[in-house]
C-alpha cells in the first residue's frame, strides 16, 4: 500500500494517532503531527512511497507539533521534533513543510552512519551511477532535478549515501528541494515536474520541493555501482566547461563532501578510494542547463560502454 491508496480522512487520523511510517530508501519513518494543513501536502507530494504495519518497526520517529497550542488559530508556529529536545527554533504553520524536510534530513545526517553520507546529488542510467557533489549555491539540486525529468532515476539530490563495505550507491529518493529563482528554472526545463506550492520566507529564502518520479521510488531497493563523478558549479553568463580531474584530486574533493568522514575514519577512506578509482572525474561550470545535461549524457554514455 501506498500514501496515494489512504483517502485524506484516513492519512489524518494514522497522522494524529499511531502515526504515518513510511518507507524512503533503506529506511523507514514514522511520523505524527496534529496539524491539519500538512496532510494534504503529504498526500499529494508523498503519494509514491510505501506505507508499512502501524506495528513495525522504525528507523526514525518525527513529530511536528503545536509549538503553542493557544496559538493554534493566531499566528501559529510549529515545532519539529525527534525523540528529543527540538534541533530547530519553531516556525510558522506555512512553513512546516520545509521544516518537516529539513528536520528529516538531519535526523539522517546525525544518526545514520552505517553509511558514508557524501553532500552530493545522486542519479542513475543504465546502470551508470552519477555522483554530483557540490557546495550550496552551485546548483546541485537543480540540476538533479533537471536529470531526474530527462530520464535518469533519482537517488537522491541532497545525500549521496554509499555502503562502506562494497562502495554500491543507495538510494533515498526524498523530495527534491528547490530555492528560489531555480524553482522557475525547473518549472520552465522540466514542465511535468510535480512541484509543491512555494514557501516565502524560509531561512533558505523562498522553498518548493518536487516530487520524485514514481520510477525512483518504485525502484528505491536497487544499488548501483558508481561509474562517474561530477562536481558542478553553476555561474551566470558561463560558457559551459567540462574538466577532467585527477584521481588524487577527485579524492580529496569528494572526502571533504562527506557528512561524516571521520566518523567512519578507515572505512571511509577506503570507500571514497574505491569509488575515485572506478569513476572518471569531472569539474563542470555552466549557466545553460539544457546544455549541461547534454554533455552528462553524452559523458554517461561513453562511461557505460
Amino acid at each position: 500500500m501506498n500514501v496515494s491508496d489512504l483517502t485524506l480522512l484516513e492519512l489524518r487520523q494514522r497522522l494524529t494517532t499511531v502515526g504515518l511510517c513510511f518507507g524512503c530508501g533503506p529506511f523507514r519513518i514514522r511520523l505524527r503531527t496534529p496539524v491539519a494543513p500538512i496532510a494534504e501536502l503529504l498526500h499529494d507530494l508523498y503519494a509514491h512511497y510505501p506505507v508499512y504495519s502501524e506495528l513495525g518497526i522504525d528507523d526514525y520517529r518525527v513529530k511536528l507539533d503545536w509549538a503553542s497550542w493557544s496559538r493554534r488559530w493566531i499566528r501559529p508556529i510549529v515545532r519539529f521534533t525527534a525523540d528529543g529536545p527540538a534541533p530547530f527554533t519553531d516556525v510558522p504553520v506555512l512553513r512546516a513543510l520545509p521544516t518537516l524536510e529539513w528536520g528529516t534530513n538531519w535526523c539522517i545526517a546525525t544518526r545514520a552512519h552505517h553509511f558514508l553520507m557524501l553532500h552530493a546529488a545522486v542519479v542513475e542510467r543504465n546502470g551508470c551511477g552519477l555522483i554530483l557533489p557540490a557546495l550550496p549555491g552551485h546548483g546541485k539540486s537543480t540540476l538533479c532535478a533537471a536529470l531526474t525529468h530527462s530520464n535518469w532515476r533519482l537517488f537522491s539530490d541532497e545525500f549521496g549515501l554509499v555502503r562502506p563495505e562494497d562502495a554500491m550507491l543507495i538510494p533515498l529518493p526524498r523530495l527534491i528541494s528547490l530555492k528560489n529563482q531555480s524553482i522557475d528554472v525547473i518549472r520552465a526545463f522540466a514542465p511535468s515536474a510535480h512541484l509543491s506550492p512555494s514557501f516565502y520566507g524560509t531561512h533558505k529564502g523562498t522553498v518548493a520541493h518536487v516530487r520524485p518520479p514514481l520510477n525512483s521510488i518504485v525502484r528505491m531497493n536497487e544499488p548501483v555501482k558508481p561509474s562517474l563523478i561530477i562536481f558542478p558549479r553553476w555561474q551566470s553568463g558561463a560558457l559551459l566547461n567540462l574538466e577532467s580531474i585527477p584521481k588524487d584530486r577527485a579524492f580529496m574533493l569528494l572526502a571533504t563532501n562527506a557528512f561524516n568522514y571521520e566518523v567512519l575514519g578507515e572505512l571511509a577512506f577506503n570507500a571514497v578510494a574505491k569509488i575515485v578509482q572506478n569513476c572518471d572525474s569531472y569539474s563542470l561550470v555552466y549557466s545553460d542547463l539544457t546544455q549541461a545535461v547534454q554533455a552528462i549524457d553524452e559523458l554517461a554514455h561513453n562511461a557505460h560502454d
